[in-house]
């Protein structure tokens, strides 16, 4: 087998059970593996440490399969850790709730650069690194056997390919049908999901929990959904008893769907507005025409992908925040949430205390949010740890 010989005093990682290996950590490469083929790690010293798929074009210059040496890297290996991370799903609370459920979450399932999203009878997969790509028949293989859902739909277009030196590639891997409106119900709330053409996968099922807590919250409240995407936490305020919403959103697709969205449910569709429109700017008009709110939900994209774009994120975040302090009636309640890597949890919530200062206003932290369970971080991998957030209320 290719061997990646380490250099001293950079396995420490690796030792820790990190999956990435990046460039400046490798010392000599034996043989010319191709991309994404499995190669033999070893320490300074020659101690065997793990199996790690090559990435020859990517920072990330390989990442771990199995830390058992032992193990062998092929198509039942890939059988075994879909069913143990599809079993994982099967014993969650969510799972008696909802049909849309994320079945694997990248390198906390062991699967590095693999995801796999539920909605209902379709899949959705994205193939995000050199080792996914070699081994994509198989994992496609092993899904359609173990889910036995009808089609699988991939959605390998993130920039992360690039990366790895990946073209895009989107379009059913299996199977065949219409999936621009996969049909999910979420706790009782019925969704129509875009596999095809929205964000991500087409849903944003790592802030299920949050909508749920959101929709606890909402009883008799005035609601400001910004950034409401789909409409998820608008019809989940709807749904618990809030007076009234307003929804704003740049993309006309995306408020498309949020209106398809509530007209799938029994909810009061005068108690909520839907806006188009860009939310910095929306949010000073707020100001300006002197509104006020009791909840106001910020879920933005992502603005800093990694570290080195957090300054530049720091800015947008503190911005939106800043606003919604200051358009948050006193005792209201702000949940506001980062999924940017770049942004750590401490970085976030120093954000948020500086927007708190220079809106004058007095905030308090209530409780902390994070991805849905299905969403697992290894221990061993706190980048897992992508999404972060605060519910504050303005004294």
């Amino acid at each position: 087998m290719k061997t990646l010989h380490l250099r001293a005093g950079r396995d420490k990682s690796v030792k820790r059970r990190h999956p990435w290996i990046f460039s400046g950590a490798v010392e000599r490469l034996e043989g010319e593996p191709g991309s994404g083929e499995t190669v033999l790690v070893k320490s300074a010293e020659g101690k065997p440490l793990a199996l790690a798929a090559w990435s020859p074009q990517s920072q990330i210059r390989a990442r771990v399969w199995s830390f058992d040496v032992g193990a062998s890297i092929e198509e039942s290996f890939f059988e075994e850790r879909l069913k143990r991370a599809i079993h994982l799903r099967t014993q969650l609370a969510a799972a008696r709730h909802t049909n849309a459920l994320r079945l694997v979450h990248g390198e906390s399932d062991g699967l590095p650069g693999v995801v796999v999203d539920r909605y209902a009878d379709v899949l959705v997969a994205q193939f995000l690194s050199a080792g996914a790509e070699r081994w994509r028949e198989a994992i496609l293989n092993a899904l359609v056997e173990q889910t036995a859902c009808e089609a699988v739909f991939e959605r390998s277009d993130a920039e992360v390919r690039k990366l790895e030196g990946l073209e895009a590639r989107v379009g059913f891997a299996r199977g065949n049908r219409d999936a621009r409106r996969c049909p999910i119900v979420e706790y009782g709330l019925n969704f129509r999901v875009d596999v095809e053409e929205g964000q991500k996968t087409g849903f944003f099922l790592d802030q299920r929990e949050n909508r749920q807590r959101v929709r606890a919250l909402a009883a008799g409240r005035t609601v400001l959904d910004a950034f409401c995407y789909s409409g998820g936490f608008s019809l989940a305020a709807l749904a618990g008893g809030a007076q009234r919403v307003t929804a704003v959103e740049s993309s006309s697709d995306a408020l498309r769907i949020a209106k398809e969205n509530l007209e799938a449910n029994a909810l009061d569709s005068s108690r909520i507005a839907f806006e188009q429109a860009d939310v910095f700017a929306y949010q000073r008009l707020l100001r300006d025409r002197g509104r006020s709110f009791d909840l106001v939900v910020l879920d933005p994209p992502k603005f800093a992908p990694t570290a080195a774009q957090a300054r530049n994120a720091a800015r947008a975040y503190k911005d939106i925040n800043l606003m919604a302090l200051r358009l948050l009636a006193p005792g209201g309640l702000l949940a506001t949430f980062s999924c940017s890597g770049g942004v750590s949890a401490e970085l976030f919530q120093s954000i948020v205390a500086g927007a708190a200062v220079d809106a004058g206003v007095e905030a308090r932290i209530l409780e902390r949010f994070g991805a849905a369970p299905d969403h697992p971080v290894a221990l061993e991998f706190p980048e897992g740890d992508y999404l972060k957030g605060l519910l504050v209320t303005r004294a």
